[in-house]
């Protein structure tokens, strides 16, 4: 059976300073007394430098265990599946990550009582989901080894949020560990003060020959395919994953791969910003439809939906603020499937200027999109290597655009005029 690190693809410096902190906090727990004393604590406090204010040594690059943990690296690279595996080598019996146990069974199925997901709907994880979730993390391990909270898209964090973080990881129960991912540890991404009281652990983005090789040993997918989905997704694994065994997932990207010929007006420009919002609307309402009806049913069933007993009918009238509730944060969600679905094209679409950028300069690397390496081709002769890199730069603009909250119809318009236009 693959230990549970196995999944995490290209990154051996990662898994090895993982493995080894896992293996120092097991061994802080065998040295320990027993859980009722503070011995744990001690633990913790004899791997800190004292000449740095009690601050652990593990944020000074050491190898040892530490209570706070920051995964970076750029989208795909596998920053979630990292603080995942991390927390079931810390929940695991032999202190390893085995993968059998039944610590990393239920850790990586999501069931570990003592392992804590943060996954955020919407566009950001407010104050006081922070507070709740603070306020369960310091309590006691059920099993007696380490409770763990995995917060995925930290960037999301608000500052009311990341306030009541940084007060839990200043003055950390003696059994928690924080495991936070964030695309970078830029102050628009993770605070500076929350930055200093982690450890960081770099991840890189994987390359396409890792990528295949996950696809066809894990999930089957025949070597040609896995080759060309690999490096269609630029190094993102689950991308990946989508375009080598999800049709629909092929056809949205050519889509988006087809708008550079499609740009032959103003008019033309705006059509295409349409189709390609509107696609992404589709895309997003696809992924949460079943999930959000199966929420609302659930729900009205807990709140008496159906009964026909004394009281049924007030009680579903009295629920009505927990329903409008729920239809916030499903919309917040949508949103936030809306704009992951517009991001993933963009991505593609800079793949595409970059493959023309390249040919333009006659650089000796292979194309992201092989299949339209033909028209990036033509671009590249039309354009010359200045007009490829401005488009190029449209779409980067693009996205941080969206990224900084502006309308993504506005965002899309003017990138798609700006491709016109050259």
């Amino acid at each position: 059976m693959p230990d549970v690190f196995a999944d995490l693809v290209g990154q051996d410096e990662a898994v090895d300073t993982l493995r080894r902190a896992a293996a120092a906090a097991s061994a802080v727990l065998r040295a320990a007394a027993p859980p009722t004393t503070d011995a744990a604590g001690d633990g913790f406090d004899a791997l800190a430098d004292e000449s740095d204010g009690g601050q652990p040594a593990a944020v000074d690059a050491g190898a040892g265990m530490t209570h706070a943990w920051i995964f970076t690296g750029p989208p795909g690279s596998g920053r979630s599946v990292a603080a995942r595996a991390f927390a079931a080598a810390l929940q695991c019996a032999y202190g390893t990550g085995c993968g059998g146990c039944p610590g990393c069974h239920t850790t990586m199925t999501g069931t570990h009582a003592d392992v804590r997901l943060v996954v955020p709907d919407g566009l950001s994880i407010g104050v006081n989901e922070m507070r709740a979730l603070v306020l369960r993390a310091a309590s006691t391990p059920s099993g007696g080894r380490w409770q763990v909270v995995v917060i995925e898209d930290a960037d999301r964090l608000t500052e009311a949020a990341g306030n009541a973080l940084l007060k839990a990881i200043e003055e950390p129960p003696p059994r928690t560990v924080f495991l936070l991912c964030a695309p970078s540890t830029h102050p628009d991404d993770i605070s500076v003060t929350i930055r200093s009281r982690c450890r960081v652990v770099p991840l890189v983005q994987p390359a396409p020959e890792a990528v295949a090789e996950v696809l066809a040993r894990r999930d089957g997918v025949a070597p040609d395919v896995a080759r060309w989905a690999a490096a269609a997704a630029q190094g993102h694994v689950g991308r990946a994953r989508r375009l080598a065994r999800d049709p629909e997932a092929r056809t949205r990207r050519e889509a988006v791969l087809a708008v550079p010929r499609r740009l032959t007006g103003v008019g033309a420009a705006f059509d295409a910003a349409s189709a390609l919002i509107e696609a992404a609307e589709a895309e997003a309402e696809a992924s949460v439809a079943e999930t959000a009806a199966a929420e609302r049913a659930a729900l009205e069933t807990a709140l008496g939906a159906g009964g026909t007993g004394r009281g049924a009918a007030g009680a579903i009238r009295g629920a009505a603020g927990q329903l409008k509730d729920l239809e916030k944060r499903q919309k917040s969600r949508a949103t936030r499937a809306q704009r992951d679905a517009l991001d993933r094209a963009l991505v593609d679409l800079a793949g595409f200027y970059r493959d023309a950028l390249t040919m333009a300069l006659r650089a000796p690397v292979a194309p992201v999109h092989t299949d339209t390496a033909a028209l990036a081709g033509a671009g590249a002769q039309k354009w010359d290597a200045e007009g490829a890199l401005r488009r190029l730069e449209a779409v980067l603009e693009c996205r941080a655009a969206i990224e900084a909250n502006v309308k993504p119809r506005i965002a899309v318009e003017a990138m798609m005029l700006s491709l016109w236009k050259g």
